[in-house]
């Protein structure tokens, strides 16, 4: 036995005991946490961490891959950078370098987030996936299930804040032929660069931030994209007389109605980019902002596809009626040949496939309550990243799931008055 952790003597020795009285001693490997489990060490995942490493309380952090933000070290395009300002993706309780651009590349980011798991001191527990976290109700704590090396380990915890995000899945569309299809398909997450591509001819699904970059980025190598756009989308310049759209529309907010600023994005975005549905790009009937805050559905922005897009080097198709040896059908019968398929059809929450929990959290994955509802459930349970906010709104999230977990921490320890032993248990797995 392996002894990991303190326990409050007065608090918890029965929960424990109980919990404890439930584990299969022979093949799984128990360890009581006195404090939070955090699932996921991506950007929600360390600021809940170093929120909680400033003021003293204890946790783990579990992550199924290898490294801190495996989506942007591991499933994101080299040409990458930051959609919105620095200042708007900046975790709390340390900015970015002064030296930083604007905009940080990929890379840029992933150092500073290296930086600020040093700076904190955090020790995420990689490759552990998470199977089951479910809440006991005979010893009122948590338990959390993961695989490592092929053994079974079970955390038992008071609190647990899922921090995965809103993109921990890719989403593959089931497309009619496509298993017919003699070219290459892949996903967004696998794309590098264009200059595989080089001279082909490439069909891209999608025309979120995405597609639009990863076509961009296959017109710089001398590719031939067709970008799909089946559904309307809001397009905006990144920046509005060298401002960014991102930052004006923040500051309008605090003055004037969601429609009235939406009125305001869209005249000035027809002055900047002119009238897009002559080259298949249509708006959608609600408002870029209402539509983000109400379906998530986040606008693009901008950095020079529609130039492409106008010149004709990237071609505009409707949807995709199926899908043949070496050529896409599309809705409007057209049959274009293609060498390739990149499906820019972004991603999707996975915690319904592991939480087994049904009042924070939607079918979808998803918090039910809107911003800026949603971050607490019941019996110690936490979201952060589920606010569709991007990295802003997972750090306000973060802040404020760190703050109620330590204000509950001293609240209950200064209560106490008997000393701390530590009780947590560590079975190793027998083969």
């Amino acid at each position: 036995m392996h002894f990991a952790c303190g326990i409050n003597l007065d608090q918890l020795p029965t929960m424990v005991q109980q919990a404890l009285d439930h584990v299969d001693m022979f093949s799984t490997r128990c360890i009581v946490v006195n404090g939070p489990v955090i699932i996921g060490a991506g950007p929600s995942g360390l600021a809940v961490g170093a929120g909680l490493r400033q003021q003293g309380v204890p946790f783990v952090i579990l992550d199924r891959a290898d490294c801190i933000a495996s989506l942007w070290q591991n499933k994101t395009y080299d040409r990458l950078k930051l959609h919105l300002p620095k200042q708007f993706c900046q975790l709390p309780f340390f900015p970015f370098p002064p030296n930083f651009p604007e905009y940080p590349s990929k890379y840029q980011f992933v150092n500073y987030l290296e930086s600020y798991t040093k700076k904190f001191d955090i020790t995420p527990r990689f490759n552990e996936s998470v199977r089951s976290a479910k809440y006991d109700e005979v010893c009122g704590l948590w338990r959390v299930r993961t695989v490592v090396n092929d053994c079974e380990v079970e955390y038992i915890c008071r609190w647990l804040v899922v921090a995965t995000g809103e993109n921990a899945e890719k989403v593959v569309p089931d497309f009619d032929g496509l298993d017919e299809f003699t070219g290459h398909v892949m996903h967004a997450c696998d794309y590098r660069s264009g200059e595989p591509f080089e001279g082909k001819r490439v069909l891209v699904v999608g025309c979120g931030n995405s597609g639009m970059e990863v076509s961009l980025d296959l017109c710089h190598h001398n590719a031939f994209p067709y970008m799909v756009v089946r559904n309307s989308v809001h397009v905006l310049p990144r920046e509005i007389a060298g401002k960014s759209t991102f930052e004006l529309a923040s500051l309008l907010m605090k003055w004037l109605p969601v429609t009235i600023v939406d009125k305001i994005l869209l005249i000035l975005a027809w002055f900047a980019l002119g009238n897009l549905g002559k080259y298949g790009i249509k708006r959608p009937l609600m408002g870029p902002i209402e539509l983000k805050n109400s379906k998530g559905k986040t606008p693009v922005l901008d950095i020079g596809a529609l130039e492409k897009i106008k010149s004709g080097m990237i071609q505009i198709v409707p949807g995709i009626k199926k899908f043949s040896r070496g050529c896409v059908e599309l809705v409007n019968g057209e049959i274009v040949e293609v060498d390739s398929v990149i499906l820019a059809t972004g991603y999707c929450s996975n915690v319904p496939s592991w939480l087994k929990e049904s009042d924070l959290f939607s079918r979808e994955g998803m918090s039910k309550a809107s911003f800026p509802e949603g971050w607490k459930g019941e019996c110690g349970l936490y979201a952060v990243g589920f606010t569709k906010r991007g990295i802003s709104g997972a750090s306000f999230d973060a802040v404020r799931v760190s703050q109620d977990i330590v204000n509950i921490w001293n609240e209950e320890t200064r209560s106490q008055t008997n000393h701390y032993v530590r009780v947590s248990c560590d079975r190793r797995c027998n083969k």
